[in-house]
């Protein structure tokens, strides 16, 4: 099990690494235009999940602290629920650098933002929900001034 849970985060990096360290590159919108990118980590999920998928329907279905916390203790739970929090991740950075990108907002900020969404992508997004409207405001202002 410790080595799906350590491939479910190593087949993600390849796309973070694009977005973050290539965000220009022709190749990165291409690669990252595709929403597949998130299939290898579900893929794991499924491989995961499927054995323990009465455990993880009882915790979506009634949810409990408790339950969870039992759960968590099953090394297949944990890293099913590795896998889709990564997968989640990784289409909210995707999302986010396809944004960013169609806002021309600079890859320079945006590196920060994709790492910062890797690790606490609750925060994170917010953040950039705000960001993107500052820069939203500074686009449409240049818009103006040319059409003027």
């Amino acid at each position: 099990m410790s080595t799906l849970f350590d491939l479910s985060f190593y087949v993600t990096v390849p796309f973070w690494a694009l977005m973050i360290f290539a965000p220009a590159w022709r190749w990165t919108r291409t690669i990252i235009g595709s929403p597949w990118i998130v299939l290898a980590p579900l893929v794991i999920w499924v491989i995961v999940a499927v054995p323990v998928l009465g455990t993880l329907w009882a915790l979506v279905t009634s949810p409990s602290l408790a339950a969870i916390t039992d759960a968590a203790a099953d090394p297949a739970v944990l890293t099913a629920l590795w896998a889709q929090i990564l997968a989640w991740d990784l289409f909210l950075g995707r999302w986010i650098y396809l944004d960013s990108r169609e806002r021309e907002i600079s890859p320079w900020l945006m590196g920060p933002v994709l790492v910062g969404t890797i690790l606490l992508s609750p925060l994170v997004f917010p953040a950039y929900l705000v960001l993107r409207e500052v820069a939203g405001r500074g686009s449409g202002d240049r818009e103006v001034a040319t059409v003027e």
